[in-house]
């Protein structure tokens, strides 16, 4: 029995012995993450969002847009809206990684969706007597937005192979606001799944 009881000890300090545990940085973690999970990943926001970035300006309606502003026109950033049904989508990861790279290609001067509530109770609360007039900004002396842009996120399950597949689609407009006409519409697609025979706890 002691024998027994020892041949199990080694077996169970051997199998111990074989795991290895591995520091890795983010990106290496989302690429790994990418092959075993149907979860979006930071790296399916950033594979998106320049999917979308080089979409943009290879457009046709983009590119004459540009040249008829003159110079960098204002443009309204509405949010991309998370349409699927998972309410843990990380569309405000989304949002703040696509309007970093629009601000990083300085083509725009951009007026951003979340700021204009606060800028208006900072502006009503300078005009209500509490800060000297000399120095308080005047409501009405905001840019007119000449563009806006918005977009969605929709989720798929489509079954294939055997498998199930989430089917990510990402939709992006921007709108000439004075004509109400279309300048371009992309999309942008990230299938994903995971093969959960291939790991087990």
């Amino acid at each position: 029995m002691k024998k027994c009881l020892l041949f199990v000890l080694l077996l169970v300090l051997a199998s111990c012995s074989s795991f290895k545990a591995e520091r890795v940085d983010d990106k290496t973690a989302d690429e790994k993450g990418l092959s075993i999970t149907d979860k979006w990943m930071g790296e399916d926001t950033r594979r998106a969002v320049d999917t979308l970035i080089e979409q943009m300006k290879n457009h046709k309606g983009y590119k004459r847009a540009m040249a008829q502003s003159g110079g960098a026109p204002k443009v309204f950033i509405a949010e991309v809206q998370n349409n699927t049904s998972e309410a843990y989508f990380p569309i405000d990861d989304f949002n703040d990684e696509f309007l970093m790279e629009l601000s990083s290609m300085g083509d725009f001067v951009l007026v951003d969706a979340k700021a204009r509530d606060k800028i208006l109770e900072e502006v009503t609360y300078q005009n209500d007597g509490m800060v000297d007039p000399a120095t308080a900004k005047q409501i009405g002396k905001q840019l007119g937005a000449d563009f806006m842009i918005f977009g969605n996120v929709y989720m798929k399950p489509q079954k294939r192979d055997g498998k199930t597949i989430k089917e990510y689609s990402v939709n992006l407009r921007m709108t000439n606001i004075e004509k109400a006409t279309e300048v371009f519409r992309l999309r942008t697609r990230i299938n994903k799944f995971s093969d959960q025979s291939s790991y087990s706890w």
